[in-house]
């Protein structure tokens, strides 16, 4: 048994405990303040990982823990801690500690709660905790993570990663932006890496749990405050390069050309077919492609096309990546054209933690919240941890499921719903028995 399956086991089952003033938290100002670094012309936030916007935000946050009587504390990746020291640990019996939080990074041109949700809710939560029962028996942090998105670099989840030791500096530090900047040269400018002041980022929780937006329609189409996280999807990325022959659009008859747009065109709309044969949840999207020379009145001699899969069953991943490929040969071949693919991204469905999915029903059955458990159809750090610590994840409705978007938005009385979820979570476990 885990050292939080063994404190869970000697608990007790508790009602949940009242949550005076709550009404006085305001969350939905400090996602106001927090979008205000990184704000850009078109009413979005662009905060990428140690840009300007990225460090003022994080350096701020650190100020407010500080003032909120919570301890302040960076790592070499950049990840910051807020920690409420539990009594247990003063007085000599160390738990690890239980984690909340989320990432600051955004998209470009994105929205103001992606991420930003899960590290204010972490801060007021543990600030509220603090102010109306003292100090909490067991250690409880939040942690305003470094980067999830890979907006800047070619790499996603490097704070999560850094913290649980799937990806060392060394793995990463030749990685360039779009400028050509060096991740190296970025983390050194930001005052942070191997040579920094800040103590290694590796870490051990004993929990990790990430209030989240669904960033998706399902919570509002069906009326539900909360939704459960079962299992974060698997995914598999790839580029599909489609290649024939460029020649005269005019003079070059039908059955005489290796048209690598056409090809492309028909394995496309396999794509589709192949996914809805293999029924939901599994999503198939090509969401870009390029054809060259992109000319007119010239027959493509070059077709590449983006293809992401998706399923919480690595098995299913693999069969519709098996069907789609079969398709893609026969269709090539059929068209006289080359095929080849190179696969860039594969990241395997993880399943949340069962003990703390069930206290989070239990708490929304309490305070009568309408919930659902439901996969999570984007990748989340909580996919990163799951492996390493017992990590659960809290969904609130994202208005017409937009994200990634400046129009990204939660009603207040909806984010509120998913702070009380979390609250009474962190009480339980840092508070209870």
């Amino acid at each position: 048994m885990t050292e939080f399956g063994m404190y869970l086991a000697s608990g007790t089952e508790e009602p949940i405990v009242p949550l005076p003033q709550l009404a006085e938290v305001k969350l939905q100002t400090m996602l106001d303040w927090l979008s205000t670094f990184g704000a850009d012309a078109k009413g979005g936030v662009t905060r990428l990982l140690y840009d300007k916007a990225w460090c003022e935000a994080q350096h701020a946050l650190a100020a407010r823990m500080q003032e909120k009587g919570l301890i302040p504390e960076f790592d070499q990746s950049g990840n910051l801690y807020g920690t409420l020291r539990g009594t247990d640990s003063e007085a000599g019996v160390e738990h690890l500690p239980i984690v909340t939080g989320s990432h600051i990074d955004s998209v470009v041109y994105g929205g103001k709660y992606d991420g930003a949700l899960g590290v204010a809710a972490g801060v007021l939560a543990l600030e509220y905790l603090q102010q109306q029962f003292g100090a909490p028996k067991r250690t409880l942090q939040v942690v305003s993570l470094c980067e999830e998105e890979g907006s800047r670099f070619p790499f996603a989840y490097w704070g999560s990663r850094s913290i649980t030791g799937v990806t060392s500096f060394e793995e990463v530090q030749q990685l360039k932006d779009i400028d050509g900047t060096s991740f190296a040269q970025a983390i050194r400018e930001a005052g942070f890496g191997p040579d920094s002041s800040y103590r290694a980022a590796a870490q051990k929780y004993g929990a990790f749990i990430e209030l989240h937006i669904e960033q998706g329609q399902v919570l509002e189409r069906l009326g539900h405050s909360i939704g459960i996280v079962s299992d974060i999807v698997g995914q598999k990325r790839f580029s599909i390069t489609v290649s024939g022959e460029a020649n005269h659009a005019g003079t070059t008859p039908m059955s005489w050309r290796k048209d690598a747009l056409a090809g492309a065109a028909e394995m496309i709309t396999s794509v589709r077919r192949i996914a809805m044969a293999a029924g939901e949840p599994l999503v198939a999207t090509v969401g870009r492609i390029t054809a060259e020379p992109g000319v007119g009145n010239v027959v493509a001699a070059r077709a590449v096309f983006s293809l992401d899969i998706r399923h919480i069953r690595q098995g299913s991943i693999d069969r519709c990546w098996h069907d789609m490929l079969q398709e893609f040969s026969r269709i090539a071949s059929e068209l006289q054209l080359e095929l080849n693919w190179e696969e860039h991204l594969s990241v395997t469905p993880i399943p949340m933690n069962e003990q703390i999915t069930s206290d989070i029903q239990k708490i929304c059955e309490q305070e009568q919240l309408s919930y659902i458990h439901m996969p999570s159809g984007a990748g989340h750090d909580s996919q990163i941890f799951q492996p390493a610590c017992p990590t659960a994840m809290i969904f609130v409705p994202s208005q017409a499921g937009i994200s990634h978007n400046p129009l990204e938005y939660t009603a207040e009385e909806d984010l509120m719903r998913g702070f009380r979820v979390l609250v009474q979570l962190l009480y339980k476990y840092g508070y209870g028995s």
